[in-house]
């Protein structure tokens, strides 16, 4: 007789999970890194494989990546020319890679394939980004302070902006804002510099264009001068500014999740902005170097744009000055477009490839070489020297030191920061209407719909 008793057959083995993209990019860059290892590089090539391989084993190799290239990489290997005096038998091994998206990029995939630098340059407004994706190593009061790196001796606005949830993830080397430059030339004779031959209150919409067009006069051609053509970023900044000083609020929120913009105050800087082609005191199709070399040549008395044209300008011989971007609107506190570098120390996967304390100790010696870093227009967080007679006596680069107190960073987002999406899709929409192609109250509605579609996206880590 057949058995009819039902026999329960073993379960099928369990589908595997799907992969992460971290997942993935553990492994991509597990190979990458065996490929990287087995090249033989000469020159320059060689210090970038170390640093994608993790260098050599040896306790004293110190591997650290910048993406300074022209006069501030310049100053930077001149910090690094000091600390090797100092520390002899530190093997310092420094790279440098493209700006922008290419070296944070870079960045991230070496932290994720266990092959970080030990010590790296990063834009504070990336720091939220890469902090909750688990890439940095958290920097705990006690062991900065065995290097004398306590808050106190830092500029508190980046300090802060340092810090994710309560916990710190950089050590702040600067704060580059926008800023305006002036002829003092032009502006003496236009009538705009005061009994001690400072530039008058240009604050206020009024006069800040009255000023432009007392410029205009003396020059025969502008009154001032702004990127627009091919520079997003640029256009980003002049929006940001106003629109802060407004009192707009952040732009996204929830690490880029949520769209907030106030679209009336993004309308009020972006009216204001128009103001400026459409009452023709500054030319509506310039780029970057255009711009510049219409300040330098004379044919306008302003130029905004960012503290690190400072050296370009010094070299063309000619009698300016740099002050903070006027107070065009004082609904608000004072507020300017402004970023910081920093020094972070990528998670290791292990203390020994950490090397904390040596870690700190070149980050310590870059701060105390501030002043070199400050010639080149940034405004050094490290209080000692900005309130050094050594800085103060720097012209013109104490001259704007005050905005750094107003400094406005990009809203934390994944895709926000130095050279990032945001500044694109935000900048194109401002240079729009700085065109007179598109109206401030469509502009408005554009970056509103544009951060959307940002925000919809899924984040890459």
């Amino acid at each position: 007789m057949r058995d009819r008793t039902p026999h329960n057959s073993p379960p099928p083995p369990p589908l595997p999970s799907p992969p992460s993209r971290r997942g993935l990019l553990r492994g991509t860059l597990s190979l990458g890194a065996v490929a990287a290892s087995s090249v033989a590089l000469g020159g320059c090539g060689s210090t970038l494989a170390q640093g994608f391989t993790g260098g050599s084993p040896s306790p004293s190799r110190l591997n650290f990546w910048n993406p300074f290239t022209g006069g501030d990489g310049e100053r930077l290997l001149a910090m690094e020319d000091v600390y090797r005096a100092r520390h002899r038998t530190t093997d310092l091994k420094s790279a440098t890679f493209v700006w922008g998206s290419p070296y944070y990029t870079k960045l991230t995939l070496a932290t994720l394939g266990e092959r970080p630098p030990q010590v790296a340059v990063t834009h504070l407004s990336k720091v939220p980004t890469l902090a909750e994706a688990g890439l940095l190593t958290e920097l705990r009061t006690s062991d900065l302070a065995r290097h004398g790196l306590t808050e106190d001796k830092f500029d508190p606005r980046p300090w802060k902006k340092s810090q994710v949830d309560g916990k710190l993830y950089a050590v702040p080397l600067d704060t580059h804002p926008f800023v305006l430059y002036f002829r003092t030339d032009i502006a003496e004779k236009a009538g705009l510099l005061d009994g001690q031959g400072q530039l008058a209150d240009v604050d206020g919409p009024d006069a800040f264009i009255d000023a432009l067009r007392a410029a205009k006069e003396v020059t025969g051609a502008w009154g001032g001068s702004v990127a627009s053509v091919k520079d997003a970023s640029t256009q980003f900044r002049l929006f940001w500014s106003f629109y802060r000083q407004i009192g707009g609020g952040d732009l996204v929120a929830e690490q880029g999740k949520k769209v907030v913009i106030d679209t009336a105050a993004a309308a009020e800087a972006l009216a204001y902005i128009r103001r400026l082609t459409q009452e023709k005191v500054v030319p509506a199709s310039t780029d970057s170097p255009g711009a510049i070399t219409m300040l330098t040549t004379g044919k306008a008395g302003f130029l905004m744009d960012g503290v690190w044209q400072v050296l370009t300008v010094q070299g063309a011989k000619v009698k300016f000055d740099v002050r903070p971007l006027p107070r065009i609107f004082h609904d608000a506190p004072y507020a300017c477009a402004a970023d910081s570098h920093s020094l972070v120390l990528p998670k290791a996967p292990s203390a020994a490839a950490q090397r904390l304390d040596l870690s700190l100790g070149f980050v310590a010696a870059l701060l105390n070489s501030s002043k070199l870093w400050a010639e080149g227009g940034h405004v050094p967080a490290w209080l000692p020297t900005q309130q050094s007679p050594g800085y103060r006596d720097l012209a013109p680069q104490s001259h704007y030191a005050a905005a750094a107190d107003g400094a406005a960073y990009d809203p934390a987002a994944w895709y926000s920061g130095a050279g990032s999406t945001l500044q694109v899709v935000v900048g194109n929409a401002v240079t729009s209407v700085f065109t007179g192609a598109t109206s401030p109250t469509a502009g408005a509605a554009r970056m509103r719909r544009e951060l959307r579609e940002l925000a919809s996206r899924p984040a890459p880590l």
